[in-house]
């Protein structure tokens, strides 16, 4: 009787922890990532149907003049300069596509204070290719960014 109470056990736990671990293929891109240059992490997380990624590290997370917070004060919008990075929202609304793509999101570029349309694409596991533009993705930048 034991036994059994024991295998089911075992065999419940195991239900349990496959169904909690196995990830949808539209939601392998959730996770941290860090961008090339290694200055900064973003953490991508779906809320609702929809994608969007924040800063969540910062190689340098104070300006070294003012020993304060880095804030986004390339923002074209004044009353937005004091927001600070950490934690800032860069990337907003992207969906799934298909085949390891993630689009008609938008990212936006604290360096510059500016918006640009952006695609994803998952090279695998660890690696996603990040790209902004302008109107058609020919016209842009792309960058590699790594699982954290």
């Amino acid at each position: 009787m034991r036994r059994n109470i024991l295998i089911a056990l075992v065999a419940l736990f195991t239900m349990s922890f496959v169904s909690t671990t196995t990830v949808s293929e539209e939601d392998r891109v959730m996770g941290v990532w860090m961008e090339s240059t290694g200055k900064a992490k973003v953490k991508i997380s779906k809320i609702g149907s929809k994608y969007f990624g924040k800063i969540v590290w910062l190689k340098e997370p104070t300006d070294p003049e003012t020993k304060l917070p880095k804030t986004d004060k390339n923002n074209p919008n004044a009353e937005l300069q004091g927001v600070k990075l950490k934690g800032l929202r860069i990337f907003k609304d992207f969906v799934y596509t298909g085949d390891g793509v993630w689009e008609k999101g938008t990212i936006y570029d604290s360096r510059k204070g500016k918006t640009y349309d952006c695609k994803i694409t998952m090279i695998d596991d660890n690696t996603l290719e990040i790209r902004g533009f302008i109107g058609i993705s020919l016209i842009g930048r792309t960058d590699t960014w790594t699982r954290q």
